[in-house]
């Protein structure tokens, strides 16, 4: 099969992005499949059951013939909208290509399809997310999480946690860590020469002055004091500020990122804000990935009504990364 879309050129190479379907009953094979009406700069590489991707298509009333795939097997026969673990393997087998392909430079960069964390658990397999998944293959001993969309970068300090294990969780280390990646990969992936980053407190109001809690004063202001010193990096870090002003309009003109302390904290403003077409990018990692912003909707998976707009953004984005 051909490869989808106009192909562009970066210097004189055209970059080749690999994309996983994800969970075979979910709404990833669909929004896939939508890629063969869009056109990027680049060359697309599909990762999924050749079988299962004609068989959707035929479903949708879609002609994939443009779509370059590379079969992966499924493990069982898959039913749109029911979940199997069976297939779990097939999904974890699709990443590892993927990753392995991005590593060893066959691909530019990798975009991600959603994928159900619950039923790869019940098929025996500890998995917490992507993005933990992506550093374990790595060998990253950091990354961050960041969602994009609707012209708000957010990152986090922390990622899927309980929220009582949050405070402990934040120490002047790991945050700093953090930031150091976030304003690295602001600058080479992005292309930022000086990142304007503003940093959200833990507590309502930011700590209150340490009446509300103290872990602004404790850790985070001590860990943004230090990184705009010239000889720390110089910085440009605004904060700790209190969460519920952080993302107004006046507050965020002219910022480049905004971090978070916990999940929840950052991505309720980022998913009501850019639900249909936001996205979610690794960074920290060796290597380029990004994906789509949504869970499997397995309600939607082969009925038409998945709306591929977060993947088209994702591809978009990896695009403009590799470069």
């Amino acid at each position: 099969m051909g490869s989808v879309g106009s192909v562009g050129s970066v210097g004189n190479e055209t970059p080749l992005i690999v994309v996983t379907s994800g969970e075979p009953s979910g709404i990833g094979p669909d929004i896939c499949l939508a890629m063969a009406r869009q056109s990027f700069p680049a060359r697309l590489m599909f990762f999924g059951d050749r079988d299962l991707l004609a068989q959707r298509a035929r479903l949708l009333g879609l002609d994939a013939s443009s779509l370059d795939i590379r079969h992966v097997p499924l493990r069982v026969p898959c039913v749109p909208g029911r979940l199997d673990p069976g297939n779990a393997p097939y999904v974890l087998e699709m990443l590892d290509l993927a990753i392995a392909g991005c590593v060893s430079g066959e691909f530019a960069a990798m975009v991600t399809a959603p994928l159900h964390k619950g039923v790869i658990n019940d098929a025996g397999i500890p998995f917490t997310g992507h993005t933990e998944y992506l550093a374990d293959k790595t060998s990253t001993p950091r990354v961050v999480m960041m969602l994009a969309g609707a012209g708000l970068r957010v990152a986090l300090a922390t990622t899927h946690l309980a929220l009582k294990d949050v405070p402990a969780a934040i120490t002047r280390a790991g945050l700093e860590t953090t930031i150091r990646i976030l304003h690295t990969d602001l600058q080479t992936k992005f292309g930022i020469a000086r990142p304007r980053i503003l940093v959200a407190g833990l507590n309502p109001h930011a700590g209150e002055g340490g009446h509300m809690g103290t872990e602004e004063i404790e850790v985070i202001a001590p860990v943004l004091d230090k990184l705009r010193k010239p000889e720390h990096g110089g910085m440009q870090l605004i904060g700790p500020l209190p969460a519920d002003t952080l993302f107004t309009r006046q507050v965020l003109d002219g910022s480049d990122a905004q971090l978070a302390m916990y999940h929840d904290q950052g991505l309720g403003v980022l998913k009501y804000a850019a639900f249909e077409n936001g996205i979610n990018i690794t960074l920290g990692l060796p290597i380029v990935r990004t994906s789509v912003d949504h869970g499997t909707a397995l309600d939607l998976a082969g009925t038409g009504r998945a709306d591929p707009r977060s993947l088209i953004a994702a591809i978009e984005a990896a695009v403009a990364m590799s470069r």
